[in-house]
């Protein structure tokens, strides 16, 4: 297993020299965070056929990450409450940089490039309050934080940038946790929400569920080209219900919420873990490892049909529609005529995302 000290000595030995771009490591699709037999952890990229790229070791459990626009360079973010990001240069498997929030924050898992790659937003939270925020870091100067803004609601989990290049979606999950753990604080009196921000963090929209649903945690989100946004949620409520899980949204609309059948619903187990829209956004799915389940829906939320996978959970758009990882090591790949197998990695367990280059 990769310890703190050597993974810092790696990357005290990185160069500055100009780094290559990633047809060096022969153009990834997708990066994914995983677990080794040994317990060690490893972010690893791959094609659309399957075939294994690169591995760079992580110093702990991963979430999510995000591939550098231009060079060969890999963010992966820790697991929510995360203190850690690293910066690993693909080619050479060294660290470049790791990233800690500042006194009094957390990392919640999800973060991207902006501005060509020359900024990096990270998702955060107060550790004391679950105060949402956006880190803002120069990535020329060594990743230099130089600011934050506001969320406008608690337990931010996902962002991302909206098609006009000037607008970020925010995927607000309103829950409170412990300061040093997973503990949720705030579950009779949680207030999710969909927020739009400009790119200085001025609130644009607000969007919120009915007050039934107020224990629907929107957590992960996917985009269309034309502005679609859907959304995954994780019911915090009572056990046992069938509250839809996909939300789908256009900037001044209301929101739509797809619905499946009571028994395609109930067998997401009121959690879905990732999200995605196929590669030519007719379809949206969402995943959930705990109920081992893929449901797809119509871009205009018609459930289309449910796939059983054990501990699915990654999901991206593929050239024939969907690619998803499970904790077994496998990718499979889903479109309208249903699923096949993709690869097999027998020594890794994926994590909960799979992110498109």
């Amino acid at each position: 297993m990769t310890t703190r000290r050597a993974f810092l000595a790696s990357l005290a030995a990185a160069t500055a020299t100009p780094r290559l771009g990633w047809a060096a490591v022969g153009n990834p699709s997708y990066i994914a965070a995983a677990k080794r037999p040994d317990g060690s952890y490893v972010l690893a990229g791959f094609d659309t056929k399957g075939a294994g790229l690169f591995r760079l070791p992580l110093p702990a459990r991963g979430h999510a990450g995000a591939a550098h626009p231009q060079r060969a360079e890999a963010i992966a973010f820790a697991r929510r409450p995360g203190y850690y990001a690293v910066v690993i240069d693909a080619v050479s498997g060294k660290a470049l940089h790791e990233l800690t929030p500042p006194d009094g924050r957390q990392f919640n898992g999800h973060g991207f490039y902006i501005d060509g790659g020359a900024t990096l937003l990270t998702v955060e939270q107060l550790a004391q309050g679950s105060d949402g925020l956006i880190g803002v870091w120069d990535v020329a100067s060594g990743y230099t934080r130089i600011g934050e803004f506001a969320t406008h609601g608690i337990g931010p989990h996902d962002v991302r940038l909206m098609p006009d290049g000037q607008t970020l979606v925010v995927a607000n999950g309103g829950i409170q946790t412990d300061a040093s753990d997973r503990t949720k604080l705030n579950i009779p009196d949680m207030r999710p929400s969909l927020v739009y921000l400009s790119l200085a963090g001025d609130l644009l929209e607000e969007v919120r569920l009915d007050d039934e649903l107020h224990q629907n945690s929107i957590r992960h989100l996917a985009l269309r080209e034309d502005g679609l946004v859907g959304f995954a949620m994780q019911w915090e409520g009572e056990p046992g219900m069938a509250w839809p899980l996909l939300g789908l949204h256009r900037r001044g609309a209301a929101p739509v919420l797809a619905e499946a059948p009571l028994p395609d619903e109930l067998a997401m187990k009121g959690y879905a873990g990732s999200i995605a829209f196929s590669a030519d956004g007719s379809e949206v799915a969402i995943t959930s490892p705990r109920g081992g389940r893929l449901n797809r829906f119509s871009s205009e939320g018609v459930f289309l049909g449910g796939q059983r996978r054990d501990d699915v959970c990654g999901l991206a758009a593929h050239p024939e529609g969907l690619v998803a990882s499970d904790g077994f090591g496998g990718l499979i790949v889903v479109g309208p005529d249903g699923a096949r197998p993709l690869a097999l990695f027998d020594d890794l367990a994926w994590d909960n995302h799979i992110v498109a280059l």
